[in-house]
């Protein structure tokens, strides 16, 4: 199948069974925000500053150096913040308001499906979120969410300096000066974020005290509130996603931007399919996404933000007709 094209007899099976199906699962990975223009540090090959992400994501990474974690989580709320939800998430918003024994559960901690109006109690998230925070002292148990960006002052991203030739002294005395104050922070930068995923660009170390730190206890540091490599997966949200599959059969599954081979995603789609549910597929890693499909699922092969809200027409409308869609400051 060619890209971000779909067969007609494709269309037509997925939309006759779409029509009578009321009880959805849809899983989320990251190629539903590829359309936002967000990376993924998520699993092997994700690389920040030459670094494995999957080195920065643990426990022992954050007790060893607290301000290059939060370094690399800073970045990444920046660049989440920065983003805007697209198509395919505002496509499955619409969907849960159409049908509210649609279950939507995703591995992104981006806020993007939060900010597409998605609602919160159809919306289970597998791996937390980049703007919950959270105490590390084992005594206190403060949570909060937090959309600051910065988190503290001494996160901020840095900016490029729009340094220029001066039109009137020809000394060199006004450069110089331009280019000492731009060092030093003398003048407020003007240039873009400076993209400190790069690894040939230099960032300070952080000390521990500019880190941010618990309001409540005033002593531990917090940390984002997402799961961590070796950390268990909320129990809260595996029992809520469990009891909806567990109920009774299920009519519909999505598996959105990811291939679902690994645990516990694999088991949720073995166990849509032991209750009935026809599996849809869509992602751009075609050969990988076949895996575990049978003769009556579909695999769409392509971006979800441009797939997702033409095959979910016909029970959502259309969602840029109604104005559904980012929305820029």
């Amino acid at each position: 199948m060619t890209l971000n094209k779909v067969p007609a007899k494709d269309r037509e099976s997925f939309t006759e069974h779409l029509q009578k199906s009321y009880r959805i699962l849809a899983l989320c990975g990251a190629g539903l925000s590829a359309s936002s223009g967000l990376p993924t540090f998520r699993g092997a090959g994700g690389i920040w500053r030459n670094r494995e992400a999957t080195d920065l994501a643990t426990p022992e990474a954050f007790e060893a150096n607290p301000g290059l974690v939060w370094q690399f989580y800073s970045y990444r709320r920046h660049m989440a913040l920065n983003a805007q939800p697209n198509p395919a998430h505002y496509a499955l918003a619409k969907l849960a308001q159409k049908r509210s024994d649609f279950v939507t559960l995703t591995q992104n901690v981006d806020g993007l499906s939060q900010r597409a109006d998605h609602p919160a109690s159809q919306l289970h998230l597998l791996h937390g979120s980049l703007f919950d925070v959270r105490c590390t002292e084992f005594t206190c148990d403060f949570k909060e969410e937090n959309f600051t960006d910065p988190i503290v002052p001494a996160l901020a991203i840095p900016k490029s300096s729009n340094l220029a030739p001066s039109t009137t002294d020809t000394t060199g005395v006004e450069a110089s000066k331009s280019l000492i104050d731009a060092i030093q922070g003398a003048r407020p930068a003007e240039g873009r974020d400076v993209d400190i995923s790069n690894a040939d660009i230099p960032i300070p170390e952080i000390p521990v005290e500019e880190l941010p730190r618990c309001p409540r206890c005033k002593t531990g540091l917090l940390r984002p509130g997402v799961v961590w490599f070796g950390e268990a997966l909320p129990t809260k949200t595996m029992d809520a996603v469990d009891k909806f599959v567990e109920e009774t059969n299920i009519d519909l599954m999505l598996v959105i931007g990811t291939s679902a081979q690994v645990y516990p995603a694999a088991r949720y789609v073995w166990e849509a399919q032991f209750r009935g549910a026809r599996v849809a597929v869509f992602n751009m890693d075609k050969e990988d996404s076949k895996k575990g499909l049978r003769k009556q699922d579909w695999l769409f092969h392509g971006d979800a933000g441009i797939l997702l809200p033409d095959l979910l027409k016909p029970i959502i409308g259309d969602i840029s007709a109604n104005g559904a869609g980012p929305q820029r400051d």
